[in-house]
């Protein structure tokens, strides 16, 4: 029996054509599953992997709920509310459906830390459909006024397992009990513990419960293998593999770690970029455009990018450090094989890690084909197959020779003018003055000579296809030599 439409489910029709020109004509199985009773006005709770189709769930019975309602938005005061556990989730639900509030002449707008508050001050001033928030800089903008949430109509928890162990669940309750306790409200997770059934308990009246493809479910499209490698294979089996055609994402346990495998593949001619909590919001962004768009073929992240980040036609995911446990591992390897895709999942392995690795895969129900290789194997080629792409690296800028140390007879004679020109100074002697400040300057050429300066180095050619300049943006944003 053919799946239903999004008509046939109840979704309106300006909002189905708005789908259709995005590309999105069939319903995943989770909106299928819930979009009748979401659209009704029952309080939901769907529980479905990562990549399984939740944000169109909870976003299409939101969009039709205002688009219905007789209320206007107001300063200060969202008609809607999302809350999600990271930046890059805000983002990635923000423009899934810009498009489809377009359609409908809804604003929408995000909020979330790392960035200046003002631009989210005035927005909120100007009035907002439909916010998308981070619990913490959202509540900052609560206990300042700048924002309420007393006209909020339905309130989605998005990735709620992931918020609870990121520590959230204080300030979502609090944001939670500043909406109406009549509004609708809808929680999709991946699994329910970690806290998330006592928010189910407390704030969902009466939900109707939909699980599809959950988190232990195992994913069919998705192929499991870990490389048994000796600890100096480790990088140059992650060289050969990341330098394959196609979108890799490399996942680290440390925000250390991200950044010097960055550094390391980009050195071997990688075009790689990093995603961790270090970086700053515009690194973050830029980066994460840089893989989407291709300007990189891998992304080095911590688990930071294990939740909601979509990035399509990822191929290959590498647990470059395995995770600590098979939950992170079922995230992680989430960001491929999504929506029916087909991916890979590698994870590397050394001697000292093997208890953990087995332990891992057997709590995450997946039984990995393991091969010990080294960085000729040919199974390299099959999980990563086509020509490896390597790219110049920048140029580092040549040192220049130190010039001879003048004499101190001379040293003495330029000190002396200096004094001198800045006496006459003093007694307003304004030629002196600027004979002193050019002799001034000439002493500060002599030490920038020297080596006493800062020079930039040079501009990464643009064969490096800005990979290496997009991991150097995100690290300093300018690269100096010293």
């Amino acid at each position: 029996m053919p799946a239903p439409s999004f008509a046939e489910l109840g979704v309106p029709a300006d909002l189905v054509s708005a789908l259709a020109e995005t590309g999105v004509d069939t319903p995943f199985p989770i909106q299928a599953a819930t979009l009748p009773d979401s659209l009704a006005g029952r309080d939901v709770l769907g529980r479905g992997r990562t990549g399984s189709g939740k944000t169109y769930a909870f976003l299409l019975p939101l969009l039709a709920r205002l688009s219905q309602s007789g209320s206007g938005r107001r300063p200060g005061r969202p008609r809607a509310l999302v809350l999600a556990p990271t930046r890059e989730l805000v983002n990635q639900i923000e423009a899934s459906i810009a498009p489809l509030a377009k359609r409908l002449r809804l604003r929408t707008m995000t909020v979330f830390g790392g960035v200046r508050p003002n631009p989210q001050i005035n927005a909120l001033r100007a009035g907002v459909d439909v916010l998308i928030a981070c619990p913490g800089r959202l509540l900052d903008h609560l206990s300042t006024g700048h924002a309420r949430l007393d006209d909020v109509e339905i309130t989605v928890l998005d990735e709620a397992d992931h918020m609870a162990d990121l520590g959230f669940l204080p300030a979502v309750r609090k944001l939670l009990d500043a909406t109406p306790a009549d509004g609708q409200r809808m929680l999709f997770s991946a699994t329910l513990d970690s806290g998330v059934d006592v928010l189910v308990r407390r704030y969902l009246t009466n939900p109707v419960t939909h699980s599809v493809d959950s988190a232990e479910s195992p994913v069919a499209t998705m192929t499991h293998h870990v490389l048994h490698v000796g600890a100096d294979a480790r990088l140059p089996v992650l060289v050969d593999l990341t330098a394959a055609p196609g979108r890799t994402l490399v996942f680290t346990r440390t925000k250390h770690g991200a950044k010097k495998l960055t550094k390391q593949l980009v050195a071997a001619g990688v075009q790689a970029v990093e995603l961790h909590g270090n970086l700053g919001q515009t690194a973050r962004t830029r980066n994460l455009d840089a893989f989407s768009g291709g300007g990189a073929t891998a992304l080095v992240a911590t688990d930071i990018a294990a939740r909601g980040i979509h990035v399509d036609d990822v191929s290959l995911v590498i647990h470059a450090d395995p995770p600590a446990e098979h939950k992170a591992y079922l995230h992680r390897s989430g960001r491929t094989a999504r929506a029916g895709a087909s991916g890979t999942v590698v994870t590397l392995m050394t001697d000292a890690q093997v208890a953990d690795v087995r332990d891992l895969t057997r709590k995450a129900g997946i039984r990995p084909r393991t091969t010990r290789l080294d960085p000729q194997h040919p199974l390299l080629a099959e999980l990563a197959p086509g020509e490896r792409i390597f790219v110049t690296p920048p140029p580092k800028e040549a040192a220049q020779p130190r010039r001879p140390r003048r004499p101190a007879a001379a040293r003495g004679e330029k000190q002396g003018g200096r004094r001198g020109g800045e006496q006459a100074a003093s007694r307003g002697g304004s030629g002196g003055g600027r004979q002193s400040s050019g002799g001034s300057g000439g002493s500060g050429g002599s030490r920038q000579g020297s080596g006493g300066g800062r020079r930039r180095a040079a501009a990464p050619s643009p064969g490096a296809g800005g990979a290496a300049a997009f991991s150097a943006g995100a690290r300093s944003g300018r690269r100096r030599s010293r």
